[in-house]
């Protein structure tokens, strides 16, 4: 198998701007991966295969005139289907908007291309993303790679499982109770939820303006590699003067911190729910790692994270049924029936 299908994104980037591998070779490379393992999957649900060939040769071009777009230069993604792609079709896995094409990008999409990115195609979710397994009745159920009679979690399962498979370097989830979080951990990915008011919603199909719950929904990187979320991360913060949430917050350099000064606490069971006895090895495994290079590590679990569900679910079905019905009411000159 071709090692590229598993390269880092900031690995592509680097050997795309070297000239050592070419953005239409490693498009078509991807796009032949997704042909491959798609089927099985289910992880892709829009293709845009023309318009990435297309772009890569211009991306090509504009690199042999000494032009370089960005940090994400001729780097192919895919992105969430709730996240709004100029041209291609964006449903949210909600049949009212089956067929609905975006005229403009999301904030998050429009920053990624402007950074160099090709958009591939757009990943599976849940309707409106509101469930923990990715299924609707636009596309069906997305698959977990590594056991297909099993989720890949949700509500970013389309991006995680493709991600895993090695058809994308990388995607933008979204997370409101941990739709970012609960699929980079079914597939074996990493992701990272950002602080509430980095990274603008605008285009996002949960939108900003939800009161209480607002702070809840953010958008962010999931890739196979650290340094993609590293790489990723300020491309895609920043006020866009659109959505209100969002500040001029600084977004240090990972690398200036001294880990050294760290103080870590984990816990293997939250008085909740208990994991896999192999998730509680893993957790383990990795804290014997932690302790080498941090100040110190220590099992402890917070005491009120025992009512973290009983807060979620008492404001969530506070605001999420006056939310849900506005957003069917816009969709219905979505459909196309």
């Amino acid at each position: 198998m071709n090692e590229l299908l598993f390269a880092s994104a900031t690995t592509i980037a680097r050997l795309i701007r070297e000239k050592e591998l070419s953005a239409e070779e490693i498009v078509r490379l991807l796009l032949e991966r997704i042909a491959q393992v798609n089927p099985r999957l289910n992880a892709v649900v829009q293709l845009a295969e023309e318009r990435a060939l297309a772009e890569a040769k211009a991306a090509d071009r504009a690199l042999a005139n000494g032009e370089n777009h960005g940090p994400l230069h001729g780097v192919p993604i895919t992105l969430k289907d709730s996240i709004d792609t100029a041209g291609i079709i964006t449903t949210g896995g909600t049949v009212g908007r089956k067929a609905f094409v975006p005229t403009a990008d999301a904030t998050v999409a429009a920053r990624l291309r402007r950074a160099g990115a090709i958009v591939m195609g757009k990943t599976n979710t849940p309707e409106l993303t509101l469930s923990f397994e990715t299924d609707n009745e636009v596309y069906g159920r997305t698959n977990n790679p590594y056991d297909l009679s099993r989720t890949s979690g949700g509500s970013s399962g389309g991006a995680a499982a493709i991600i895993a498979a090695g058809g994308s370097p990388l995607d933008i989830g979204s997370d409101t109770g941990g739709s970012i979080r609960v699929p980079a951990h079914c597939c074996g990915i990493t992701g990272i939820r950002p602080t509430s008011g980095r990274v603008p919603r605008t285009g996002h199909i949960v939108p900003y303006g939800l009161g209480a719950i607002d702070s809840l929904t953010t958008l962010g990187p999931m890739a196979r590699k650290v340094e993609d979320l590293i790489l990723c991360l300020p491309i895609i913060s920043g006020v866009d003067w659109k959505d209100p949430a969002i500040v001029p917050m600084p977004l240090a350099d990972p690398e200036s911190v001294d880990r050294k000064t760290l103080r870590i606490a984990f816990f293997t069971d939250n008085g909740i729910a208990t994991p896999t006895p192999e998730t509680i090895a893993a957790v383990q495994r990795t804290t014997k790692v932690l302790m080498s290079v941090v100040a110190t590590v220590e099992e402890a679990c917070p005491s009120p994270i025992m009512r973290t569900p009983e807060v979620f679910h008492h404001l969530w079905s506070t605001y999420s049924y006056a939310w849900r019905k506005k957003t069917a009411i816009e969709g219905r000159h979505y459909r196309s029936d």
